[in-house]
């Protein structure tokens, strides 16, 4: 079933449109969160997926993030340099680069749910559980996992 038409569609009513908005506020409110963690949100993504296992290389986190391969090196460069993490070529295939937190990745990350939740929790907050679920489906369904 097709919802948009040349006749009806409006930009800034567009589903694409909405959903880039939130994802902009978000973004700068989280990015103001996790300030005194010097990181930014999209940094926030790749040190919580490592810490929760959900991928190792580059490629997986850029799978995972739904971020281009150029971008996730230069935010590994970034998170390297302030010594977050560390890079290591597999010992199985050289061509394979495996990411590890470092000690000071691990407590950078572990204070991560004590900032992120608030920030998603202030835009929530009128929702009931039952709209909350459904929001979480309805966009599982748009991204089609």
């Amino acid at each position: 079933m097709n919802h948009y038409s040349k006749e009806n569609f409006r930009p800034t009513q567009s589903i694409g449109f909405l959903i880039n908005k939130a994802r902009n506020i978000l973004t700068v409110e989280m990015d103001t969160a996790l300030k005194d963690l010097d990181i930014s949100s999209q940094q926030m993504g790749i040190l919580m997926s490592l810490t929760l296992g959900l991928g190792a290389t580059p490629f997986e986190l850029s799978k995972l993030l739904g971020i281009d391969t150029g971008l996730m090196t230069r935010m590994l460069d970034k998170l390297e340099a302030k010594e977050l993490l560390e890079r290591s070529r597999s010992l199985e295939d050289r061509r394979v680069v495996n990411l590890a937190l470092t000690k000071k990745g691990e407590e950078v990350a572990a204070q991560i749910p004590e900032v992120a939740p608030d920030v998603l929790n202030a835009h929530l907050k009128n929702f009931s559980k039952t709209e909350f679920e459904e929001l979480r489906r309805l966009l599982r369904k748009f991204l089609a996992e």
